[in-house]
């Protein structure tokens, strides 16, 4: 097995010179996160699966199409991602996008976590809470969910995201603030009694 300390880099080139347990070391490192950004930014447990199988084999198959110089391991593999999710949601119209109403820029501070923005009174409380946000984050317009996924759910910093969605960090920041801005509104609708709002499916695990 080789020692799970190892770089990114130093266990991509084992893996270019055959050797398999760098590769596995490598997978277990990284299919999480992978897997969770597929999940949420499509709210299917097959699609997340299909999505992080693709990714990997595509490092199998070509793993020179990662140049260590346009960003880190991380984040190519989380471009590639982004693009078989995108596609498949392309495929795939049965998302209800929030609108894009004026929104009030200045409110929502966005807390440590998204349960917070709702007082959960008993377990029943917090598990539909949850539930709500995983159905506001998945009708969110794809431009602002992959930001919101990224950067928020998946904690990746700003510079990072920039290199995962090819866009200056002055982008991210901008799509961040506002993809929070229209999650917080749709959840403070909710609290007002609005109706259910469709989406594509329920998100089985956590945020």
């Amino acid at each position: 097995m080789a020692p799970p300390n190892l770089s990114d880099g130093d266990l991509l080139r084992l893996m270019k010179a055959g050797n398999e347990d760098a590769f596995l070391t490598l997978y277990r490192r990284r299919q999480g996160g992978i897997y969770r950004f597929a999940l949420h930014m499509s709210g299917d447990p097959d699609v997340a699966e299909e999505v992080t199988q693709e990714v990997f084999m595509a490092l199998i198959r070509n793993p020179e199409q990662y140049e260590p110089e346009r960003g880190s391991l991380g984040a190519f593999l989380y471009g590639v991602a982004r693009n078989h999710v995108l596609r498949q949601i392309e495929r795939d119209r049965r998302y209800a996008p929030l609108t894009d109403d004026s929104a009030d820029d200045g409110e929502g501070v966005w807390g440590a976590s998204f349960v917070g923005m709702v007082d959960p009174l008993t377990d029943l409380a917090r598990a539909e809470t949850i539930e709500r946000v995983r159905q506001g984050v998945l009708a969110l317009p794809p431009v602002y969910r992959e930001v919101v996924v990224l950067c928020d759910l998946q904690e990746v910093d700003y510079a990072e995201a920039a290199k995962v969605l090819g866009c200056p960090v002055g982008t991210v920041r901008s799509r961040l603030h506002r993809g929070r801005t229209l999650l917080m509104q749709k959840l403070r609708g909710w609290r007002q009694g609005e109706p259910n709002f469709k989406t594509h499916s329920a998100v089985t695990s956590g945020l």
